[in-house]
């Protein structure tokens, strides 16, 4: 019986209503077998009593009589079938926590592999099989494993949800559509999903655009810092080249200070020491008189003393020291001479200096051109925007809120709230200017004082040679050289506004800890011209323009 059982497919051993090994086997007289209980309670539920295979009819219900022989075959087939889904079951995955165990194995769960939405279990390998072969369950839709299947069934009607309503956007079953949501708008699960799955595709694509953005702003923010390394570094290369070589000047020049004054003092020495040595033997000389004359009047010979007497009396030669004397050197400009070459040096090192950091700020150079729109009405502008003057007149122009209209001034169109940016004004010619950046809120129609506390970081120029700005308070700087041209330099992050005379190189001023929070914009005024008489001929003096002027960068 074993090697015939063999010979048989698990079809054969399945009762088609329970889909399970066939429980105490019995035949109807269509010759179809059931499991006894399976039958009965089909029959029971049934008005008429039919097979549920061929749908053949009886009159009065049959008579159920347990088939021997296919129960032992069963019950053979059964053991046969444990035996090889525990010899499987080593071979498959036990379920570990977080996994969607089969429902159907008993002791050990393995884990599943996947869920019918029809029978609403999970399955491993093993109980899957049927899903796989048998023509009645591979009509079922089996999904990737989940928990709670009986989550996709609806509460209220007890019915597989399949259908999605977009109207409230959930999902229902066949019985909600000709119920609650009956003149709503309902489609399948599967083409809600769909659309939605072409939303999520998007999304992704979006969410992957925004990563690949992210790195792409790590990569700059990585190279700005590379960048800034390399800026410090050069930085620090250059200051330690510069301050070793005022290091050198300084140590060079104490050392030449230090020779110059012991080269004095070894001169005064060396004489000191020549008159030392002749006088100390002027003295060897007297001491041998002295003792001579000393001998010669104790002697008692009066023809001795008479013939040595002449000889004696006769001075020796000697030197007149009454006007020698050692008169110490003079040091006396000695060190104001060596700081000042020190000076010379440090100025020359400064200005070389100045050179780089302008060329440095050069490289922020941005175009600037003026906006009419904000210009005082007695100010005239070029066609393209680059100079400015005080004319004679004032315009009837429209007073809108960004015009200046109680002092000549006017700012660029371009404005900055980020990074480095540079201009230069040609201010040659002017006896009277503005100059500078000021923020986007600047009172445009009362005059002011310019301070930064006002959103004014500017420098002006008046009577000629007299510059000024203001920090706290209204500050006066002093200028070797009346500039020609004025370069203004911007970092916004650093807060830090500067100043140079462009032909110079030389550093005018400088606004540090600069707190910006607005826009700011290159300011300009030309000031007024006047009216002067010069050798009885009535000049406007002061009627040059400002001129923003390209910068040189090689300059």
């Amino acid at each position: 019986m074993s090697a015939a059982s063999c010979l048989l497919t698990e079809d054969q051993f399945l009762c088609s209503i329970c889909l399970d090994v066939f429980t105490d086997p019995v035949a109807i007289p269509c010759g179809h077998t059931f499991c006894k209980t399976c039958i009965t309670e089909h029959w029971s539920t049934n008005v008429q009593c039919q097979c549920p295979n061929c749908k053949k009819g009886f009159k009065t219900r049959p008579e159920l009589q347990v088939n021997t022989f296919i129960s032992e075959m069963a019950a053979q087939f059964r053991q046969s079938a444990q035996q090889k889904a525990s010899s499987s079951s080593s071979e498959q995955q036990v379920s570990k926590p977080g996994e969607v165990p089969c429902d159907v194995c008993t002791g050990t769960k393995l884990k599943a592999l996947k869920s019918c939405l029809v029978c609403l279990e999970s399955y491993c390998e093993t109980h899957l099989e049927p899903h796989l072969t048998r023509s009645g369950l591979k009509k079922h839709q089996l999904i990737d494993p989940v928990e709670n299947l009986e989550g996709r069934m609806c509460l209220q009607h007890d019915k597989l949800l399949e259908l999605f309503c977009k109207t409230d956007q959930m999902c229902v079953c066949v019985l909600c559509t000709v119920l609650d949501h009956k003149t709503h708008d309902v489609v399948p699960l599967r083409e809600e999903y769909e659309g939605k799955k072409a939303e999520l595709g998007k999304t992704e694509a979006e969410i992957q655009q925004m990563i690949q953005k992210r790195r792409l702003k790590i990569e700059e923010i990585k190279h700005s810092v590379e960048l800034s390394e390399e800026d410090a570094d050069r930085e620090i290369a250059d200051g330690v080249q510069v301050f070793t070589a005022l290091k050198e000047s300084v140590e060079r020049s104490q050392a030449e200070l230090i020779d110059t004054i012991k080269e004095k003092q070894r001169k005064t020495e060396k004489q000191a020491e020549g008159f030392i040595k002749e006088l100390e033997q002027e003295i060897s000389e007297l001491k041998k008189r002295s003792t001579e004359v000393e001998q010669l009047s104790r002697s008692e010979d009066h023809l001795h003393v008479l013939q040595s007497f002449m000889f004696l009396n006769t001075a020796p030669p000697t030197k007149d020291w009454t006007e020698v004397n050692i008169h110490p050197p003079s040091y006396e400009g000695t060190v104001v001479r060596a700081v000042s070459q020190l000076e010379e040096t440090l100025s020359k090192q400064t200005k070389k200096l100045f050179e780089v950091e302008l060329k440095r700020a050069q490289q922020s150079a941005v175009d600037v051109t003026l906006d009419p729109d904000t210009a005082h009405p007695e100010l005239i502008l070029s066609d393209d925007g680059k100079q400015v003057k005080h004319g004679d007149d004032w315009e009837n122009l429209p007073d809108n809120p960004e015009r200046f209209v109680n002092f000549p001034s006017v700012l660029a169109k371009q404005s900055f709230s980020s990074g480095k940016f540079y201009f230069e004004v040609q201010v040659k010619g002017k006896t009277k200017w503005d100059l500078g950046v000021v923020r986007e809120s600047i009172n445009r129609k009362e005059e002011f004082v310019p301070n930064p506390q006002n959103g004014q970081w500017i420098i002006w120029l008046r009577n000629e040679n007299d510059y000024y700005t203001a920090a706290n308070h209204i500050v006066h700087v002093s200028l070797k050289s009346r500039p020609q041209k004025v370069g203004v330099f911007v970092d916004y992050e650093e807060g830090l506004v500067s100043f140079y005379d462009v032909y110079t190189a030389a550093l005018i001023y400088s606004f540090t800890d600069c707190s910006f929070t607005e826009k700011l914009y290159p300011y300009l005024s030309p000031c007024y011209q006047e009216l002067r008489l010069f050798s009885d001929i009535l000049k406007s003096d002061n009627s040059a323009p400002l001129i923003i002027s390209p910068v040189n960068h090689a300059g």
